[in-house]
């Protein structure tokens, strides 16, 4: 080959990615440009409500890109003071770009509403999983909580407390997937009102760290008592402190120590009650104090390949026959959340919209996957 050969192949090299590199930089510039909003896309179905507003399958109209949108009222959000926990929220989502957390692809906003447009993940939550069974196996156990411990553990990396964990924020992508009559008419009855707790603004306090509902102040650790309450539910049936009201819940979560109980006719083995335990005590003696290795430590999670855990088989299989499947979500009514703002509020919506400046956000690579289904699981916020 000649030198001259040599130098028309290195500059032909030079020029195409001088080339790409202008496309891409446009292409930049044209996202950075474009002002997104409800028109560019299409409301399919409803998928999850809370007490805040709604997440829909929505599809965008030029891409035809499946994502899901997470709709949250402001005016609701003032009332209840929740602008701070949205805001941190919707920080999470845009500096999180690992496995563990849900990807949000763009964010706006309207004079009633904010957006959020995340990944949708087809495998439906956890709460929708421990409705469908009784109880989980132990080895099936292992299986979330170790995956669930390194997505807590990524969203402390940030520099984030999530506060709260519980199975409704725990999403499952299409591979993850999630007695004695004493214990199961406690299950059937936590069950029978969980749901409705779900999507109540008082919602439910089963899953929050003692040391939350206290003025004294909490750290990352509180998280990591979530997570124990959710290892009891998936062993037993139902959580700890579950009860008939939210208030008697409080009372059992701040008397955790007379409270937190096994049922004798439950089997669940020594290793399991006691990373239960270590999760669920006083904030100063949590596992987790000595960092996130402290928690993989623990006989419990014995046989995790933790350098390796995304490429296990799914403990619970879930069938998922298209990217927009939406078969493992309950079936929700439309609402009237997306109709037009009348005149006569706008004045109101308009004062108090400062609180929400700097919301909109645009994911250069905001793109969804075609084809080919991830195959991990996700903790993210509903």
């Amino acid at each position: 080959m000649s030198t001259y050969q040599i130098l028309s192949d290195y500059k032909f090299l030079k020029k195409l990615r001088r080339s790409q590199h202008a496309r891409k930089e446009t292409e930049f510039l044209r996202l950075k440009r474009t002002r997104l909003g409800l028109d560019d896309f299409e409301s399919l179905k409803v998928i999850g409500r809370g007490a805040f507003g709604e997440v829909r399958l929505v599809q965008k109209k030029d891409t035809g890109h499946i994502y899901a949108m997470k709709i949250l009222r402001k005016a609701d959000m003032l009332e209840k003071e929740q602008v701070a926990h949205i805001r941190a929220e919707r920080d999470i989502l845009v500096e999180a770009d690992g496995a563990w957390v849900v990807k949000m692809f763009y964010s706006f906003q309207d004079k009633r509403n904010l957006y959020l447009i995340m990944e949708f993940l087809p495998g439906g939550d956890m709460m929708t999983l421990l409705m469908k069974k009784d109880t989980l196996t132990e080895e099936e156990t292992q299986f979330y909580i170790s995956e669930t411990v390194l997505a807590i553990d990524a969203i402390h990396q940030l520099g984030f407390i999530h506060r709260d964990i519980k199975p409704d924020n725990l999403l499952l992508d299409a591979k993850a997937s999630f007695q004695n009559m004493n214990s199961k008419r406690k299950a059937e009855t936590w069950k029978k009102n969980r749901r409705q707790l779900a999507y109540s603004t008082v919602g439910t306090p089963d899953y929050i760290a003692p040391e939350v509902f206290m003025q004294t102040g909490y750290n990352k650790l509180c998280d990591w008592w979530s997570l124990g309450v959710i290892m009891y539910e998936m062993l037993i049936g139902f959580p700890p402190f579950c009860s008939e009201t939210p208030q008697e819940t409080y009372r059992k979560v701040m008397s955790w120590k007379e409270t937190l109980a096994f049922p004798p006719e439950v089997p669940v083995s020594e290793k399991a009650k006691d990373l239960i335990l270590r999760f669920c005590t006083d904030s100063e003696n949590r596992i987790g104090n000595g960092g996130v290795e402290e928690i993989k430590g623990h006989p419990f999670f014995e046989g995790v390949d933790w350098g390796h855990i995304r490429e296990r088989p799914a403990a619970i299989p879930i069938e998922i026959k298209s990217i927009d499947d939406t078969s493992n979500f309950d079936d929700f009514p439309e609402s009237d959340i997306l109709q037009p703002v009348p005149n006569t509020t706008e004045p109101d919506y308009k004062s108090k919209d400062w609180v929400f400046l700097n919301y909109t956000y645009k994911r250069f690579e905001g793109l969804t996957q075609r084809g080919s289904i991830p195959t991990y699981m996700k903790a993210g916020k509903l």
